[in-house]
């Protein structure tokens, strides 16, 4: 099909079958490739929505117009008035000259979306998700998540006056659940995995009609999150950097980065896409080892970098046509690798990111140790989430000083 005569801003294409659906046809798998789609791997059907690039080209569109309009063109929601009342994105982005005390012969830079309300990358996909939510009056949201979506959606519904339900692994952090509890969300720790709570949400949304923020089921999702990559570029004062390293679960985030380029190749603003690479941690890697696979081989998920902690990665298929399209690369880490990229950055920048952020780093350290990265090449690394997420995976690997009493003799012997 194409764009209707109302001129609809957008429509959802299938990545498996290509096929194009307006949004009054479908809300978020492809209908004819999720009936095929099999428990336990990664679905298919999952939409990505097109812009009209020809008319907003016709129109003589370019970079500053979109950012004045708050990227409204781009975006699958009529008003940015329904947007939360919140600072969602616009995080910082810092240039780093060295790292333990030697300059790099690379350019270094670091998107911090920490900085984000409920401390989360996430908050850009809620922001979106809660916005089309209100104009298409729905008022209840559901999420599975294993911490971060979670309470990133109950501290946005918070904002919007929405009912949040939240369906989480009992084995999330703490500090995680606390968030979703004081936003006053609806928590429901589900007794299994990630997958089992995203199973269980599914379920209730069929059963209940609440609407669904499960990432790469819900097709807005995506369009939330690309924005880092608008920011990205306009950040870097319109260049584009040679490489961004992504941190990688279910390859939501990695397809918003690639997606935010792609809206702008589209429109003829950037002739060329920045080499995007994924990080995965090896004891979750079940996206980027499967990349050359005929078939898609799952292994249970044993790592401290929860919020990538996935076994069966549910935006597999897109993540793998942008990587493959774009000649993106990718690695895994070990956790080891995982936290010494923590502390690293940390102690060297101020910024305490938790362990699936520091995923991105590790990838970056590799790099550089492996000597990968050209001299003078601009370097993005994506930090996704605050350290004070997930406090005991890295209080575990810290060893507190004995109590001292208060005497000088006592801090002298101390600090020798």
């Amino acid at each position: 099909m194409s764009f209707d005569h109302n001129h609809s801003k957008y429509l959802f294409q299938c990545v498996n079958c290509s096929r194009q659906y307006s949004s009054t046809e479908v809300q978020y798998l492809c209908p004819k490739c999720a009936a095929e789609n099999t428990p336990g791997l990664p679905p298919k059907g999952v939409l990505k929505t097109v812009y009209r690039y020809d008319l907003l080209k016709e129109r003589g569109v370019d970079f500053s117009s979109l950012a004045n309009s708050g990227f409204l063109d781009l975006l699958p929601v009529k008003s940015l008035d329904s947007m939360p009342p919140l600072r969602i994105g616009q995080t910082p982005f810092y240039k780093i000259g060295k790292l333990d005390d030697k300059e790099q012969d690379f350019n270094l830079f670091l998107k911090d979306d920490g900085q984000n309300p409920t401390f989360s990358f996430k908050d850009r996909a809620s922001a979106l998700v809660s916005a089309y939510a209100k104009e298409h009056n729905h008022t209840t949201i559901v999420a599975a998540s294993t911490g971060n979506a979670g309470s990133s959606l109950a501290g946005i519904c918070a904002a919007q006056r929405q009912k949040a339900i939240i369906m989480v692994p009992q084995s999330a952090p703490l500090a995680k659940l606390t968030q979703i509890m004081m936003y006053g969300a609806t928590i429901v720790p589900v007794a299994g995995t990630y997958d089992d709570a995203f199973d269980l949400s599914m379920a209730a949304t069929e059963k209940f009609g609440w609407y669904n923020r499960n990432t790469a089921f819900n097709p807005v999702t995506i369009e939330g999150k690309k924005t880092v990559a608008f920011e990205m570029f306009a950040q870097m004062n319109g260049k584009i950097p040679n490489r961004i390293f992504v941190p990688v679960g279910d390859g939501v985030i990695i397809s918003g980065v690639y997606k935010g380029f792609e809206d702008l190749l589209e429109l003829g603003i950037i002739n060329k896409m920045p080499v995007i690479v994924a990080v995965q941690s090896e004891g979750s890697d079940n996206l980027v080892r499967n990349l050359n696979n005929d078939t898609f081989e799952v292994k249970v998920s044993h790592t401290l970098a929860d919020s990538i902690s996935v076994d069966v990665p549910r935006n597999y298929f897109m993540a793998a046509q942008y990587l493959k399209k774009y000649q993106g690369e990718w690695l895994s880490v070990s956790d080891d690798k995982i936290m010494e990229a923590s502390s690293v950055l940390a102690k060297n920048t101020g910024i305490f990111s938790e362990p699936a952020a520091a995923t991105a780093f590790a990838g970056l350290l590799y790099y550089r140790d492996n000597r990968q990265l050209e001299p003078d090449s601009d370097n993005v690394v994506l930090l996704t989430g605050s350290g004070l997420k997930d406090i005991n995976t890295v209080s575990s690997r810290l060893k507190l000083p004995k109590a001292i009493k208060p005497e000088l003799s006592e801090l002298e012997k101390l600090l020798q």
